[in-house]
């Protein structure tokens, strides 16, 4: 696989990502991904110090492997942008996931959008850096930079294609619970 491709890949794996950590009603531990806390004086993923489950459909149970940052992650998570509420009991946090309302879902599928958009722009951009740096190369004759044009076109097209994919799949998701 080109460099160029690889670099494509990923900009599709970061729109994976970004779109895991939207909520979409269902427990996911992928919506605490982003959230970091104050653990001995540093930031740290959440899980990489805790255990987080889905014993049921729409609850997250968070069990620390350090009893004492129980309040940390608590505070963590309800300063992130997530609205959750979680429950301390004194040795787990529990999050009972909300039935999203309406208007909160069609907020969800704007910020789809927005994470979609992102991500395409991402994968342009790589096609417009690789057609510039064959540009600067005098070593293609023009039949073989207009073929490594339309190949180029053909892989950016092929990963477009992919980040559609996760947006229709995000946005059923979204709208069907």
């Amino acid at each position: 696989m080109s460099d160029y491709e690889n670099r494509m890949e990923k900009a599709v794996e970061v729109v994976e990502k970004e779109l895991m950590t939207i909520r979409t009603g269902r427990a996911n531990p992928g919506i605490l991904d982003r959230v970091n806390v104050e653990y001995y004086g540093s930031k740290t993923p959440l899980k990489g110090i805790a255990n987080i489950s889905v014993p049921e459909g729409r609850t997250l149970v968070i069990n620390p492997f350090d009893m004492s940052a129980l309040a940390e992650i608590e505070k963590a998570i309800i300063e992130s942008d997530l609205g959750l509420n979680p429950s301390n009991d004194g040795k787990k946090i529990i999050i009972n996931i909300p039935e999203l309302t309406k208007d909160r879902r069609e907020e969800l599928v704007k910020q789809t959008k927005k994470i979609i958009e992102e991500g395409k722009v991402a994968v342009r951009n790589v096609r417009r850096d690789v057609l510039n740096d064959a540009k600067k190369s005098d070593e293609m004759t023009e039949d073989e930079s207009r073929n490594f044009s339309n190949e180029v076109q053909k892989v950016t097209d092929k990963y477009i294609a992919k980040i559609d994919e996760l947006s229709n799949s995000k946005e059923k998701e979204l709208l069907t619970i």
